[in-house]
């Protein structure tokens, strides 16, 4: 069978033209829009609501007494005696626990607070200090411990009062729910509950779908719950996609589904726009089968909208609860909670959600017909090849009117908080190898991963990875090869860093090629560097220095003590040395260094950067299943001047998607599930399929730093048709002829650009997936 072209970033500019019957319906779309509202994932247990306050007041109490001790220094802090200057888009350093200590104080927390047992509050891997197992976790406790999150509502038969002896301030909830419920659910979120909303349902214990027990809430509903397993596998995901209707009304979205994709309605009443004290709610599938208006819904994934009709309020049993809870979803009850003081505890909010889906042009058309969604030009990603595997990802979404000016902190706050601009990219597969291949196959159509923004990504990530650590419990994240920030290279060591400017002392130190060797075979056995040349984050230049010093050769010795300083620097230096290439003096060290050991995506387009994680699946019972995933991400959007003289405005997704990550996260994830295979192969003692799994990791590492220059070529000159593009149209709207031509050139040369770029990367992709075929086959 015949493959597409490898790579090709494809620019939609319309996928639906209406017909003529819909032309009466389109002015009523324009007028209705939307924003993130919540999500809701299906899981196969939820705990009482006390169980997880008792949680939460342990991690609060381990907090506290944490910062009370916040003197006792963490486990090998970084000793830079290089400082660069100061950067506003992290802070100069992370503090890190003190693993062992602080995990002495965990348990001795979770033993108070337990009666002497350690209770669930302290898996037995965090006591012996083992691997963590990422399967089978429930999710609201590694929300709750990993990222700060809380439990801030619930819809479940009972709430059971404060637990006894605790403080109101720790477990406060609100009493009995009474009523015909066969479901479990707790609303979870970060430090502001209007950011993420995270509502997560399971069964109760002997639900039966024959006992008659009907939820008045249908969206609470156990046959909801039946019908997602059925048609997942019976595997938990992410089940519900949910929009708060913020203009127009929600009785359009009915009348336009009701039109053009009657066949998305749900059966029933659930499928009709429901009235709830104030409130309305219409839920409809996401996907067809296959073909639009052809195929039949996919009664899996859901989309609900809610709308909360003008001056109606939260009900809740005291009114100075209504802080702790939105209060969009219907049923849910407020239930207070108490956010820790830890300095990286930071609220999340919503910035896009992606699917894998079997058509993608059907679900973008879908989108347009109903909600008036386009591609975005800017942020397509096109064709993505990682070894064979193959996808098509388009991210469309709504035009927010909302503006921030970006010269103004207030407004950037203002844009971090902002959930009106809605993305959704939209993934499908080409190959039949891959993740998205495999999520299909496996579990059928459906949410891939959930991105949520913060406000300072390394700082977030570094509290996730200690307290992981410190309490066993949390999120461990996608592991990036070293080779994607920098590792130690003979090239460096010959030919010194190449600066970005002056700033940085300028380090041509024209080192022999002999000495550079015996240097960098010094640096492995000492265990300086890894194996692949990656240099131990932990060690300081002081480090380094007595570790070559006592282990360089006699021949070579002379000519690096001569070039010692300079060595060093090169040697420091090459831990981050990719990302320095890409961003120079943007950054500190101390912030590039935190940027590595966390391991955190980092991609430029025009002066904005993104910065990017993703965490291993979630909801998964067996290693190598597919499974969701959540992302985390920081925009740190550029103080510029527009063309009129002003503080241009803050761009919505300023730092786009990472087109190059785009690359990096497919290929990590067939990093990981090779290095996966290599470990199950070599416990198996199955050297054929051990060395065949080690070599697809080192293909697919390879691929990806061969990669990486070609699309930042890519990135940048979308990033400059996207600006030559905006400066042409304000030309136009000012009758200026000449600067329209000027900029309308430009953006051909851009495209030109663009399009080279994007054969160079067909070139690449298609190497390497002969590469993985003939690995395959021989």
């Amino acid at each position: 069978m015949s493959s597409p072209p490898s790579v090709v970033v494809e620019i939609h500019q319309q996928v639906h033209a209406p017909k003529e019957d819909e032309t009466n319906f389109l002015e009523k779309q324009r007028k209705v829009t939307v924003s993130f509202s919540h999500v809701h994932l299906y899981v196969d247990s939820v705990d009482d609501v006390s169980e997880y306050k008792k949680l939460e007041n342990c991690l609060n109490k381990f907090t506290a007494e944490v910062l009370e001790k916040s003197n006792i220094p963490a486990e090998n802090v970084e000793k830079e005696e290089e400082q660069q200057k100061s950067s506003s888009s992290s802070s100069p350093g992370i503090k890190r626990m003190e693993i062992r200590k602080c995990r002495e104080m965990w348990k001795s927390t979770i033993y108070a607070n337990n009666n002497g047992e350690n209770g669930k509050g302290f898996p037995q891997e965090a006591e012996k200090g083992e691997d963590f197992i990422s399967q089978n976790r429930d999710v609201v406790r590694q929300l709750l411990v990993g990222f700060g999150f809380r439990v801030t509502g619930a819809r479940m038969n009972i709430i059971r009062e404060e637990e006894e002896g605790s403080s109101p301030n720790d477990t406060t909830t609100t009493g009995n729910i009474n009523g015909c419920i066969n479901t479990r659910t707790v609303l979870v979120t970060s430090k502001d509950p209007v950011g993420v909303q995270i509502v997560v349902t399971a069964l109760d214990q002997g639900s039966n779908l024959d006992d008659g027990v009907v939820d008045e809430y249908c969206h609470f509903n156990a046959a909801n719950l039946h019908r997602f397993f059925s048609q997942h596998s019976n595997r938990q995901g992410v089940a519900v996609l949910a929009f708060e209707v913020t203009n127009g009304s929600i009785e359009t979205i009915y009348q336009r589904y009701t039109l053009l994709h009657p066949s998305l309605l749900i059966e029933g009443k659930s499928g009709e726009v429901q009235n709830y004290n104030g409130f309305k709610v219409l839920e409809v599938y996401a996907y067809y089968k296959g073909k639009k208006c052809v195929t039949d819904a996919d009664r899996g994934t859901v989309i609900r909208f809610v709308q909360q009709q003008q001056n109606n309020h939260c009900s809740s049993t005291a009114r100075d609860q209504e802080k702790y809870i939105s209060c969009k979803l219907p049923g849910i009850t407020a239930v207070r909670a108490v956010f820790d003081d830890y300095i990286s505890t930071q609220p999340a909010y919503c910035d896009h959600w992606v699917s894998n889906v079997i058509s993608r042009t059907g679900f973008l058309d879908t989108l347009h017909d109903t909600l008036g969604f386009q591609p975005k030009v800017d942020f397509n990603a096109g064709v993505v090849a990682a070894g064979e595997a193959q996808i098509e990802s388009t991210v469309t979404g709504n035009t927010s009117n909302k503006s921030f000016n970006a010269g103004c902190s207030g407004d950037r706050e203002k844009a971090l908080k902002d959930q009106s601009q809605v993305y959704l990219p939209i993934n499908n597969a080409l190959s039949p190898v891959g993740h998205v291949h495999g999520f299909i196959q496996e579990i059928g159509q459906g949410v891939q991963h959930i991105a949520s923004r913060v406000n300072d990504l390394p700082s977030f990530v570094q509290r996730a990875n200690d307290y992981r650590k410190v309490c066993g419990e949390g999120f461990t994240f996608l592991n990036i090869p070293r080779s994607y920030y920098g590792v130690l290279t003979m090239e460096q060591l010959i030919n010194g860093i190449q600066e970005f400017n002056s700033n940085i002392h300028d380090c041509s130190i024209t080192i022999s090629k002999p000495c550079a060797l015996a240097i960098i075979d010094a640096c492995s056995h000492t265990r300086i560097t890894s194996m692949e040349g990656a240099v131990n984050l932990d060690l300081s230049s002081h480090d380094i220095i007595s570790r070559l010093d006592n282990s360089m050769d006699a021949v070579h010795f002379e000519e690096y003590e001569k070039k010692k300083d300079d060595v060093i620097r090169v040697i420091l230096h090459s831990r981050y040395a990719n990302l320095y290439s890409l961003l120079g003096d943007r950054l500190t060290t101390q912030t590039y260094i935190d940027i590595v050991r966390n391991q955190i995506l980092v991609d430029v387009q025009g002066g904005d950067l993104l910065f990017q994680i993703f965490t291993s699946n979630m909801l998964q019972r067996k290693c190598g299943e597919e499974a969701p995933f959540f992302e985390f991400i920081q925009r740190v959007c550029s103080k510029h001047i527009a063309p009129d003289g002003c503080p241009a405005k803050l761009k919505p997704g300023c730092g786009g998607f990472g087109i190059r990550n785009f690359l990096t996260l497919f290929l990590s994830i067939e990093v990981s599930k090779a290095m996966m295979d290599a470990k199950r192969h070599k416990d198996d003692r199955d050297k054929k399929h051990f060395v065949l799994a080690q070599k697809m990791v080192g293909a697919f590492t390879d691929q990806l730093n061969e990669s990486n220059p070609i699309l930042t070529e890519i990135s940048n000159a979308m990033a400059g048709e996207g600006d030559a593009r905006d400066k042409m149209e304000r030309a136009i709207s000012l009758s200026e002829d000449k600067d329209v031509k000027k900029w309308k050139e430009a953006m051909r040369a851009f495209a030109k650009k663009k399009e080279v770029g994007n054969t160079n990367l067909m070139v690449c992709s298609a190497k390497y997936k002969e590469i993985m075929r003939k690995m395959r086959e021989g």
